[in-house]
């Protein structure tokens, strides 16, 4: 799947975010990390992003190892190892206020109304997006957190709780739970099995500079369950399916 953002490639967007000067225009207050809004630019292109600095994360009992900003790169490399654009452009590098993560901004369509998006059983984007986060043990997929565009397609951001050992699915997209896979996930997800089974792969690669070998461990488990059962996953008994405030 192909994504373009203000008439550029996605690897033009991924080149402007990894070599352009950054400059701070804001902090967006309701994020519980440091989260800052600058523009990226170089002589020749220029665009707005997220940045979030590894200096800005609050320490989380349950992420004891690695960093956010580092769980945001790999669910970026799922998103791109899967084909489906889900994640915008985002890349690890050093900023004003040191390394962190850095995303290209995604206006979303105001017109869209999230709430009734979210509980859309047809939109073929929103399902891939339930599996994804099945994939990536997304612990937060709040509404909030949808970011359709007026082409029709569905992004998302803030995947920085995801990736946890133990199984922590935490999602508003509950409305597939134990229905067959759509049709075209399964040759995807097996794909990406096999790239996760070489350690020499570039996705192994990148995953391994982010993500402890337990926790790549577990990525591999939850892709081959998905491959074996072919359904969505149902919530976990032992914590909670939705996150608060789901918005």
């Amino acid at each position: 799947m192909t994504a373009s953002f203000d008439r550029r490639t996605a690897t033009d967007a991924l080149a402007l975010l990894r070599t352009g000067e950054l400059t701070m225009v804001g902090r967006l207050t309701d994020a519980s990390n440091i989260t800052l809004y600058c523009t990226v630019a170089t002589d020749t292109a220029e665009a707005a992003c997220v940045y979030k600095p590894v200096a800005g994360e609050r320490p989380l009992w349950d992420f004891p190892d690695g960093t956010l900003a580092g769980r945001e790169i790999a669910a970026h490399a799922i998103s791109e190892a899967l084909g489906w654009a889900i994640v915008p452009p985002t890349v690890y590098r050093d900023g004003p206020y040191g390394e962190g993560m850095v995303q290209l901004w995604v206006n979303g369509d105001e017109a869209v109304d999230l709430v009734a998006l979210s509980r859309d059983r047809g939109h073929a984007g929103l399902r891939r997006m339930a599996v994804f986060d099945a994939v990536i043990n997304n612990s937060d997929r709040k509404i909030g957190h949808l970011l359709p565009v007026p082409d029709g397609h569905l992004y998302g951001c803030d995947h920085g709780v995801s990736f946890a050992e133990d199984y922590k699915l935490r999602t508003v997209l509950w409305q597939w739970q134990g229905e067959p896979l759509p049709a075209e996930v399964p040759a995807a997800l097996a794909a990406m099995r096999d790239r996760l089974l070489d350690p020499g792969d570039p996705l192994s690669v990148e995953l391994a500079a982010h993500l402890t070998e337990a926790e790549r461990y577990a990525l591999r488990s939850r892709v081959q369950i998905l491959c074996e059962h072919g359904v969505h996953p149902y919530p976990s008994p032992d914590w909670p399916s939705v996150p608060w405030p789901p918005i």
